[in-house]
C-alpha cells in the first residue's frame, strides 16, 4: 500500500507520539521512512548602524545551530524506527513555509503518505494562529494521516 512515509517533525512531544505511529505503519507495511523538520527562515532587522555582515554572521550562525538541535533531535527518531526494523532518513531544510516545504518534498521524494501530528489548537488561537496541518491537509496531493494527542 505504502512505500515512502514522510513524517514532519518539529521537535514536540506531539511529533514524538507521530512518529511512533509512524514507525509502526511503516514496519507494518514495509515502507521507508523519511523525517523532516523545517526551520523557519529569519530575516533579522536591526539598527541602521549594524553592518550587513553582522546580520549577516548571525542569521548563519543562527542556521547552523538550529540544523545541528534539529539533527541531533530526529537522530534519536531515526534510532527508534531502525531499531524497529524501519529504513529511515531525515532531512533538516531552511524554509519560509513549513507546510509548502513539506509538500515540496513529497514531491522529490516521490512520498505516497504523509504522517503528521495536529497540537489541536481551538477557536480563536487556531484562527489567529494557523495550522500547518490544515494548510497541509487543503494542499496536499497525497494522503495525510492526522495523530491527535493521546
Amino acid at each position: 500500500m505504502y512505500k515512502n512515509i514522510l513524517l514532519p517533525h518539529d521537535g514536540s512531544e506531539l511529533s514524538d507520539e507521530a512518529a511512533e505511529h509512524a514507525i509502526a505503519l511503516a514496519r507494518s507495511v514495509k515502507a521507508k521512512l523519511t523525517l523532516l523538520h523545517v526551520i523557519a527562515h529569519r530575516n533579522l532587522v536591526l539598527d541602521e548602524g549594524v553592518s550587513s555582515r553582522l546580520v549577516q554572521k548571525l542569521e548563519s550562525d543562527y542556521e547552523n545551530l538550529a540544523k545541528q538541535n534539529a539533527e541531533k533531535l530526529l537522530a534519536k527518531v531515526v534510532a527508534r524506527a531502525k531499531a524497529a526494523g524501519v529504513d529511515c532518513d531525515d532531512l533538516v531544510i531552511i524554509g519560509d513555509d513549513p507546510y509548502r516545504e513539506i509538500i515540496n518534498r513529497t514531491e522529490e521524494l516521490g512520498c505516497d503518505l504523509v504522517v503528521m501530528a495536529s497540537h489541536g489548537r481551538k477557536g480563536l488561537e487556531g484562527l489567529l494562529l494557523g495550522s500547518e496541518t490544515v494548510k497541509l491537509l487543503t494542499h496536499s496531493r497525497i494522503p495525510v494521516l492526522v495523530v491527535r494527542h493521546r
